[in-house]
């Protein structure tokens, strides 16, 4: 039987299920129970070599959290945006998942660790052990006195969103809407480029993914570093908030940049639904679309896994080896394939990440 191809993927949320899980920790982690889109057993089958884990925070309220994929299955819809969330409410739940992230290393040390360089991430590849990378998405853990962002550093943190949908004291978030642009309100705070300028001297990769155009914009001033939307689609295609205007893409190449496709339906189809039902077609035209507008050099997978709405055709991790399969049929060669699989991402965090 043929290896599958390791791949690099640019965002998954399985620290906020894993911490959430009521399952025993164990069982969610090494995959006994085979819950969820992720778990070690099935990264390791399809072929999951790294990544980015996202530390995310989920909104903190007295009764049950909204039904997403309902409500986002009957579009038009505007959800209501969480409120703000200081920083000690927000604290504990970021250094949960970041214990949480050591843990599993701890727990399967033979096939997971947690790597700070690309030179690290290399060498955990080619022993065939999990490359995880710490990524912060929504910076609410971080204080305005940017003090934490020392600590979250010396965890582990390489990458970092200044927002989720919901504001933050750095900037603001799109909704979660459709349709609609990204276009929603004002840039960065001033609080917001101080974090950003601090990222930068400390090698920590910004992520655009979730941040207003005004935001993204300030970002692309403040630094000189390649442009990262890690788990975002195209906005000419699904015209969602969170998707990516071709300016955007423009931006992002002439930066030097990475999207990363995510797997999201609500971000996939045309239509804005959130539907198990989507087909590899829609998938392909989105990455035809990043090919055309941000290069081949530039894109690579973001999937959103446990964080969202999938298509059938992937279901989980086990099926990323059949979106290989199936832009194989739609014309994309072993060595596009290779580099939309892992090296572009590694090309990019290259220049993103101290040494």
């Amino acid at each position: 039987m043929t290896a599958p191809i390791a791949f690099f993927d640019g965002h998954n949320d399985f620290l906020l299920r894993l911490m959430k899980s009521p399952a025993p920790r164990e069982e969610t982690w090494l995959g006994s129970g085979r819950a969820g889109h992720l778990d070690l057993a099935r990264m390791k089958e399809a072929g999951f070599a790294g990544g980015l884990f996202a530390i995310f925070v989920p909104p903190v309220s007295d009764g049950p959290p909204p039904d997403f994929r309902a409500l986002m299955a009957e579009p038009p819809y505007a959800i209501p945006t969480p409120p703000m969330m200081d920083h000690p409410t927000a604290q504990p739940y970021a250094l949960t998942m970041a214990g949480l992230m050591h843990w599993m290393a701890r727990a399967a040390p033979d096939d997971f660790r947690v790597c700070r360089t690309v030179d690290e991430i290399r060498a955990a590849m080619a022993q065939d052990v999990i490359a995880g990378v710490m990524h912060l998405e929504g910076a609410e853990a971080i204080g305005p006195d940017l003090d934490a962002l020392y600590l979250f550093h010396e965890m582990g943190l390489r990458s970092l969103g200044p927002v989720w949908s919901r504001d933050t004291v750095f900037g603001y978030g799109v909704p979660m809407a459709f349709p609609g642009g990204p276009d929603t309100g004002p840039g960065l705070t001033e609080a917001g480029k101080d974090l950003v300028r601090l990222c930068a001297d400390m090698g920590i990769m910004i992520d655009l993914s979730h941040l207003n155009e005004k935001g993204f914009d300030d970002v692309a001033a403040l630094t000189d570093a390649p442009l990262v939307a890690t788990h975002s689609n195209v906005h000419a295609l699904c015209d969602s908030p969170r998707n990516l205007t071709d300016r955007q893409l423009h931006m992002i190449r002439e930066r030097g940049g990475m999207v990363g496709l995510n797997f999201a339906t609500f971000y996939l189809n045309a239509d804005g639904r959130a539907d198990t039902g989507t087909g590899w077609d829609v998938m392909l035209r989105q990455i035809d679309y990043l090919i055309e507008e941000v290069g081949e050099a530039h894109i690579g997978l973001g999937s959103d896994f446990d964080g969202c709405v999938l298509p059938d055709v992937i279901g989980d991790v086990t099926g990323v080896p059949a979106l290989f399969d199936a832009m194989r049929r739609n014309g994309i060669d072993e060595p596009m394939l290779t580099r939309f699989a892992r090296e572009n991402w590694l090309a990019c965090l290259e220049q993103c990440l101290a040494t």
